[in-house]
């Protein structure tokens, strides 16, 4: 009978997975898991009014919530559809819009108001401390 005796781990394997856990409970993935599952949710809300408010604005202006059948080109027996390009740019462009206006510029609207209110007078402390980091700068020699 040969009993095996279990080797220890290599120090590279646990600093390894040690690095490894440490990447993931960092807080830069845990925020950008956060965004792909909220990305994904918002997701429905760009499709909702893409496809029920915008699309069928421009259907009523143009007559057609899609430009498919637009500059069709048959060469050599082979259909060449621009108007697919074209229905999909748009596609983008609303989407962008919609993103853009519903949540960029909200945003940077509340940053900057924020950032207003940060803009304030410093406290009593943050002068003092001021005026003496300034006081111990040595000026410019003569």
């Amino acid at each position: 009978m040969h009993l095996r005796v279990p080797r220890a781990r290599p120090l590279y394997t646990v600093t390894m997975f040690k690095g490894f856990r440490d990447f993931l409970t960092q807080g830069n993935v845990m925020d950008l898991a956060v965004a792909v599952i909220i990305g994904a949710a918002f997701t429905q809300v760009v499709t909702a009014l893409t496809d029920s408010v915008l699309m069928p604005f421009i259907s009523a202006l143009v007559g057609s919530p899609n430009f498919d059948d637009f500059a069709k080109v048959t060469l050599n027996g082979n259909e060449i559809a621009f108007g697919v390009l074209l229905t999909a740019v748009v596609n983008f462009l609303l989407v962008a819009a919609a993103v853009y206006f519903a949540i960029v510029m909200p945003m940077n609207k509340l940053i900057e108001m924020r950032g207003k209110h940060a803009e304030e007078e410093p406290t009593e402390e943050v002068a003092l401390l001021t005026e003496i980091r300034d006081a111990l700068v040595p000026g410019p020699k003569h």
